[in-house]
């Protein structure tokens, strides 16, 4: 009878315990407080007694079934809601023809991050605020605490996480190791963001990308493509700019029949369009494939997604389109003066042999009146 009476009290104990917990005095009236129909405890679990035993009593089963109000997710580092994160911005700047990597990497040593790839037209800077973070560590930091750098040798820089205010900053980096500095910098603007709990590597969105794992080698990947759109765009501006020329040329033959343009000025142009044509396909390397994306899936589905995104092949074509134009207009304009200058010969000598016949006939003249 002892054992049984100590154990209904031990029960009764926690029991009283739980109300207490749960127990709000505007809810509950006092003499309901032990009305166990008022709360949600199973009677089959307050009538299952336990035998008495020395040994320390477990929580209840039971507790499970009340409601604390503190249930919250677990894992509030990863939120489910992953749709509010933050992108961040990136820039894309074509600044010049030539940046020279080596003395740029010499100068930044300290965030230079080694490649992971054999392509030496390109290099990449980390820029973190802790010393710790700048260098190469196990544990990789948050993309979003550092700013990162991509540069090309033909002249295009990637900047990602960087505000506008301190994009001059970077720029003064570059222009210490540029040659042949453009007066118009090209700019373009993107956006990435990172999800970790999304199901697929990668998915595109308007005017942003959404990853998965924004690691080094996707930074390397959405610059390389941003790079070349961006020199694309450069070159494309080149050759419309010739294309006006040409067309103001034909528009002049059409109303007079003739144009007013010398040798020089067409060798120029020719020359323009032939360097233009070779700096996109060797330097810029347009049709190039990135060791990067052919080692590994998961980022080929990245840069040929981005490629799609920017229209790089079609902009390419349109581009040697109009290349074929000024080629073709540049052989009519040759052909016309080399015309001009057979037709100049051929008039010499018209004028060299009329001088010649006058001369012979004066001098046949002069004998005739010498010998009378």
């Amino acid at each position: 009878m002892g054992r049984w009476r100590a154990s209904l009290s031990l029960n009764l104990s926690r029991i009283v315990a739980i109300t207490k917990f749960n127990y709000t005095p505007a809810a509950v009236p006092p003499h309901k407080l032990f009305n166990f129909n008022h709360y949600s405890i199973p009677r089959t679990q307050f009538f299952n007694l336990r035998r008495f035993s020395a040994l320390p009593s477990p929580i209840p089963q039971f507790v499970d079934d009340f409601d604390y109000g503190t249930h919250q997710n677990l894992d509030n580092n990863y939120p489910l809601d992953k749709e509010d994160a933050a992108k961040i911005p990136i820039k894309a700047y074509f600044l010049c023809t030539s940046i020279n990597l080596k003395s740029l990497q010499a100068e930044q040593s300290r965030n230079f991050v080694s490649p992971t790839s054999r392509s030496s037209n390109s290099i990449a800077f980390r820029f973190c605020n802790s010393p710790s973070a700048t260098n190469e560590i196990q544990i990789r930091p948050p993309a979003s605490s550092c700013r990162y750098m991509v540069v090309f040798q033909y002249g295009s820089a990637v900047l990602f996480n960087v505000e506008d205010h301190e994009v001059e900053h970077y720029m003064q980096i570059l222009r210490r190791h540029a040659s042949g500095l453009l007066p118009e910098m090209r700019k373009d603007d993107y956006a990435v963001q990172e999800k970790p709990l999304m199901d697929k590597d990668m998915q595109g969105s308007l005017d942003f990308i959404v990853l998965k794992d924004l690691d080094m080698d996707s930074i390397r990947i959405i610059g390389s493509v941003l790079g070349q759109s961006v020199a694309l765009d450069h070159f494309v501006s080149q050759v419309d700019g010739m294309v006006e020329e040409f067309t103001d040329i034909n528009r002049e033959m059409e109303k007079h029949g003739t144009f007013t343009m010398n040798r020089k000025k067409l060798f120029q142009l020719v020359g323009k369009a032939n360097s233009n044509l070779a700096d996109v396909i060797l330097k810029v390397g347009i049709f190039d494939r990135s060791e990067i994306a052919w080692r590994d899936a998961k980022y080929a589905q990245i840069y040929e997604y981005l490629r799609e995104e920017y229209e790089v092949t079609q902009r390419f074509g349109n581009l040697h389109f109009k290349l074929k134009f000024v080629e073709h207009n540049i052989h009519f304009l040759q052909e016309v003066l080399q015309n001009r200058r057979s037709d100049l010969l051929e008039w010499v000598i018209i004028v060299l042999l009329t001088m010649e016949n006058f001369l012979s006939i004066y001098e046949i003249i002069r004998e005739s009146t010498a010998g009378i």
